[in-house]
C-alpha cells in the first residue's frame, strides 16, 4: 500500500507540475497602473483599460468600429427615447452573485453621480427593469449615441457594493481622494479578478473560473501588471525578457524593437488630441483672445511631431481628426512666430509675463518632453513659464484643482464622436451636469454649449455635421485652447503573443482574448 501511495503522490506531482507549465502568465508593463479598483472614480484611458479586464460592458467596439455583444446579447429601439437591451443569462460576478437587469439599473444610477461620468450620462433619464434579463435605457430627449454609450456601461455587483464598510462609509461611495471600499475591492463580471495589488508597484489579475465567455481564444491564466514610468526602462524590460508586453512604446525605440528577432511592434493612427489649456480664471492675460492666439502661433507643433514624436503623430489644428464629423479642412496648425510677436505687441504685452504650467510625465507619449518644448517656444514671445511635471498618479488631483496657469491634457473621444471633446474639455463648467469636467482653462462660450447640446438630439447626419463644424470654427477663431497633435498608438511584445487582434483605436486592448503561443 505504501508503494502505491508514493507512486500516486508522484503521479499527482507530475500532473500538477505539468498543469503549472501549461498555465499561461502574461507579464505586462504599462507607463502607470490603475488609480483605483473603482471603475467610476476617473474617466481615463488607464481606468477603461482596467475595466475591460475586470468588468464587462454591455457592448463593445470591434476593430471595424461596429458593436459586438458582451453582457447584452441584442438590442432594439422601442421609440425615440427608449433602447431595450436583452441581457446574457447565467452570468456571475466575481463574488458569485448572479448578474441581472437590476445591476445595470444600479450602475447607470451610479454613473450619473460620478463627477467624471455624469457629463457623459447627462442625456440619460435612467434605466427601467423589464425582467431579470431585460432592461430599457431611457434618454431625456432623442439621442443619437445611445449605443456608443453602451460601451461605457460596465455593470457592477450591486449586492457586493451595498451596505457600509468597516469605517462606516457606504460601500458604493465614489471617492477620488482618500480611502473607500471600492478603491480596494472589486466584483465585476470580467475575465480577470484582482488577487493582489500594491499601488504603483504591482497588480495581479487571475482568470475568473466562472467567466461566461467560453468561446474566447484567450489563454492567459494570469496577468501581472508592473507600472514602469520610464520609457527606456520599459523598453529594456521587454528586450531583456523581463516582461512580455509593453504599452505605450516611445517613438525613438520603434526601429530598435522592429529589429529585435524576439519582439514585435504594432502601431495604429489614433484620435487622442494632446492640448494645452490656458486658465482664464487664474491669468487675466489669458482672457485676451490676442494673447491666446499669440501662444498658439508661438507653438511649433510640426516641430514637436518631427523632432520629439519622430513622425509618429499627426499635427493638429482642431480637436477631432479627419473622419470625425466635426473636422474642418481649413482649421490648420498656425505656427508663425512673427505673427505671435505682433499679437503680443497689439495686446500691450510685448515685454511678456511669467506664469506656471503642470504636465504629467508618464501619461502620454513623450508628455514631459512636449511640455518642455512648449515652454521653450513660449519663451520666444517672452512668456516665462515655470514648469512642474509629475507622475500620472499625482497629476490628476493637481489638474482637477487647477493649480497652474497652463495645464497639459490629452483626450480620446469617449463616444468616438467630435462632440465629446467639447463636452468635457471646453463646455462651460457645470458641476451639476458634469459638462466641462476637464476644462481647466475655464473657457466658457454659451453659443458653443448651445450648439453641442443641439447636436446631441440632431439625428440628421448632415445637420449634425454642420453644428459640430461650427463649434470647431468658433473654438479655432477664439483660440480657446492650443491643439498640438493626435497621438499615434503603439504596443510591443514578444513574438509568441497574438497582439494585433486584441488592440484597437480606443487603446483598450482586450487582454481576455490574447493568445500566448
Amino acid at each position: 500500500m505504501r508503494k502505491v501511495l508514493v507512486c500516486t503522490m508522484a503521479g499527482l506531482m507530475i500532473l500538477f507540475m505539468g498543469a503549472m507549465a501549461d498555465a499561461k502568465t502574461l507579464k505586462l508593463a504599462m507607463d502607470a497602473d490603475p488609480v483605483s479598483l473603482d471603475p467610476h472614480v476617473q474617466l481615463s484611458g488607464g481606468m477603461l483599460q482596467y475595466s475591460h479586464m475586470v468588468f464587462d460592458p454591455l457592448i463593445r467596439w470591434t476593430k471595424e468600429m461596429t458593436f459586438e455583444p458582451r453582457l447584452a446579447t441584442r438590442w432594439e429601439r422601442l421609440d425615440d427615447l427608449t433602447m431595450r437591451f436583452h441581457l446574457r443569462k447565467g452570468v456571475k460576478f466575481h463574488s458569485g452573485n448572479p448578474f441581472t437587469a437590476e445591476d445595470v439599473k444600479w450602475t447607470i444610477e451610479r454613473l450619473k453621480k460620478s463627477q467624471d461620468y455624469k457629463g457623459l450620462f447627462e442625456p440619460f433619464e435612467g434605466a427601467k427593469v423589464v425582467d431579470d434579463h431585460t432592461v430599457d435605457i431611457v434618454t431625456k430627449k432623442p439621442y443619437a449615441l445611445v449605443l456608443n454609450m453602451g460601451t461605457y456601461i460596465f455593470p457592477m455587483d450591486r449586492q457586493f457594493y451595498t451596505g457600509k464598510d468597516e469605517a462606516g462609509q457606504p460601500k458604493d461611495a465614489i471617492v477620488k481622494v482618500g480611502p473607500s471600499f471600492a478603491l480596494e475591492n472589486e466584483s465585476g463580471t470580467g475575465r480577470y479578478k484582482v488577487t493582489e495589488r500594491e499601488q504603483g508597484v504591482k497588480t495581479v489579475f487571475e482568470k475568473f473560473a466562472d467567466h461566461w465567455d467560453k468561446d474566447s481564444p484567450g489563454n492567459a491564466e494570469k496577468i501581472v501588471l508592473t507600472p514602469i514610468k520610464n520609457d527606456a526602462t520599459r523598453v529594456a524590460a521587454l528586450l531583456s525578457g523581463d516582461v512580455d508586453f509593453i504599452m505605450p512604446v516611445p517613438p525613438q525605440d520603434y526601429e530598435r524593437i522592429r529589429k529585435d528577432a524576439n519582439c514585435q511592434l504594432v502601431t495604429m493612427s489614433g484620435s487622442r488630441i494632446i492640448t494645452l489649456q490656458l486658465n482664464q480664471g487664474r491669468r487675466p492675460e489669458f482672457k485676451d483672445k490676442r494673447v491666446r492666439e499669440a501662444m498658439a502661433y508661438a507653438i511649433n507643433n510640426k516641430g514637436i511631431v518631427k523632432k520629439i514624436m519622430k513622425g509618429t503623430a499627426t499635427v493638429a489644428g482642431q480637436q477631432g481628426p479627419p473622419g470625425f464629423v466635426g473636422y474642418k479642412e481649413n482649421l490648420v496648425p498656425r505656427h508663425d512666430l512673427k505673427k505671435a510677436k505682433a499679437l503680443m505687441k497689439e495686446a500691450g504685452l510685448e515685454k511678456g509675463f511669467e506664469c506656471t504650467m503642470i504636465s504629467p510625465n508618464n501619461r502620454y507619449v513623450n508628455d514631459e518632453k512636449i511640455a518642455e518644448a512648449s515652454v521653450s517656444m513660449l519663451s520666444k514671445i517672452k512668456i516665462k513659464v515655470n514648469l512642474k511635471t509629475m507622475p500620472k498618479a499625482q497629476y490628476w488631483d493637481q489638474f482637477d484643482a487647477k493649480v497652474a496657469d497652463i495645464q497639459l491634457i490629452g483626450w480620446h473621444s469617449d463616444t468616438e464622436d467630435s462632440a465629446n471633446y467639447t463636452e468635457f474639455l471646453l463646455m462651460c463648467i457645470n458641476k451639476e451636469t458634469g459638462y466641462g469636467q476637464y476644462n481647466s482653462g475655464n473657457y466658457c462660450n454659451p453659443k458653443v454649449d448651445e450648439l453641442v447640446l443641439k447636436s446631441q438630439t440632431e439625428t440628421d447626419p448632415e445637420k449634425r455635421k454642420a453644428l459640430l463644424q461650427e463649434v470647431e470654427q468658433i473654438l479655432y477663431d477664439e483660440a480657446a485652447f492650443i491643439p498640438l497633435h493626435w497621438q499615434n498608438l503603439s504596443w510591443a511584445g514578444k513574438k509568441n503573443l497574438d497582439i494585433e487582434p486584441i488592440v484597437n483605436v480606443q487603446n483598450f486592448p482586450y487582454f481576455g482574448d490574447i493568445v500566448i503561443k
